[in-house]
């Protein structure tokens, strides 16, 4: 088990939702475009994967990421 002091805010960060939500949304997309046979929509939605893989590594190390300079973990 882990302990809730010396695990704190793991994944927890503005960097890690934003790029969550992105890809949630792409995948969501995605499969409504598959199950329409939609082929550009679902190419999209891959796309918008990648782009939220990028934009959490860039807020990530904009400071926004768990470890950064601009993000406070909340006190459970």
């Amino acid at each position: 088990m882990s302990d809730q002091t010396s695990d704190t805010s793991h994944g927890n960060s503005p960097a890690a939702w934003t790029a969550v939500i992105i890809m949630l949304v792409a995948f969501t997309v995605g499969t409504i475009a598959f199950f329409f046979d939609v082929v550009i929509v679902v190419w999209a939605s891959v796309g918008l994967l990648i782009i939220g893989l990028i934009v959490g590594g860039v807020l990530a190390r904009l400071g926004y990421g768990v470890s950064g300079a601009k993000y406070t973990a909340k006190e459970h």
